[in-house]
């Protein structure tokens, strides 16, 4: 058997067994976003929202919907990595991995795939829940996709991250809670920056979820608060450094060996 078709099987099974494994549980895993997604329709849409009036030309439902759709993307594909790759840990069969034939990227690549596919599913069920509150219009098909997927890679990989460093549930629940979703939250999902005083404004600049956020939404309704060419280099960027430090740690054993 070639060296290639042991890398293609290794990625397959790991793929396979991401997928089967959040599947299995679509009421834990997919069933909650949807319904919580839902009520941030319902309460910041229709009932706030139509107070609130227009946002960038667009009524507050429209405004929300993009980065209401990336939130759940960021969350979903975060948290599928973290707890996989911290259970493998846990039950003593990262073992397995680390003694068979298969090389480091292989195995981030597999788990990066399974984060990718619970993101991307959640995203694109909450976008057909989107459409019973509001007329979804689309600027650019390949720019939404992109980031789409771009997106759901970024934070698997801050998923895997995560998990190679923590050490108890505990450990996997810190960085959601008081990292992910503040940065999440002040990303723009709600507002656009261009409301907040000029100082807070530039502080909102160094959030990398602000980029991703305003990319997606210039994508489905054509509006941003910065430049998508250069969101789309940060983003690229977080991407390339996030694997070489994956990589790296898978390399060193950093909380796989110790």
């Amino acid at each position: 058997m070639s060296s290639g078709h042991v890398k293609r099987i290794a990625y397959q099974t790991i793929v396979t067994k991401e997928v089967l494994r959040f599947a299995r549980i679509w009421v834990q895993t997919i069933l909650p976003p949807a319904i919580t997604t839902t009520l941030y329709f319902i309460i910041f849409g229709k009932l706030i929202g139509e107070r609130i009036g227009m946002m960038e030309g667009y009524s507050y439902i429209e405004f929300i919907v993009p980065g209401l759709i990336l939130m759940s993307v960021i969350q979903n594909s975060y948290a599928n990595v973290v707890s996989s790759f911290f259970s493998t840990k846990l039950q003593h069969y990262i073992e397995e991995l680390l003694i068979a034939p298969v090389p480091n990227w292989v195995v981030l690549a597999g788990y990066v795939t399974g984060g990718m596919a619970r993101g991307l599913i959640v995203g694109t069920v909450v976008t057909g829940i989107s459409l019973f509150f509001t007329d979804l219009t689309i600027n650019s098909y390949s720019l939404t996709l992109l980031v789409f997927v771009l997106t759901s890679i970024l934070f698997s990989l801050a998923g895997f991250i995560n998990a190679v460093y923590a050490k108890s549930f505990d450990d996997i629940a810190i960085v959601p809670t008081f990292v992910l979703i503040p940065l999440t939250y002040l990303g723009g999902v709600f507002y656009s920056i261009q409301l907040l005083p000029e100082f807070w404004q530039k502080v909102s600049l160094a959030n990398p979820v602000l980029y991703m956020i305003n990319t997606f939404r210039y994508g489905l309704l054509g509006v941003s608060d910065i430049d998508v060419r250069i969101a789309l280099v940060i983003i690229i960027a977080f991407i390339a450094v996030l694997t070489w430090y994956s990589l790296r740690l898978l390399s060193r054993g950093v909380g796989i060996k110790e």
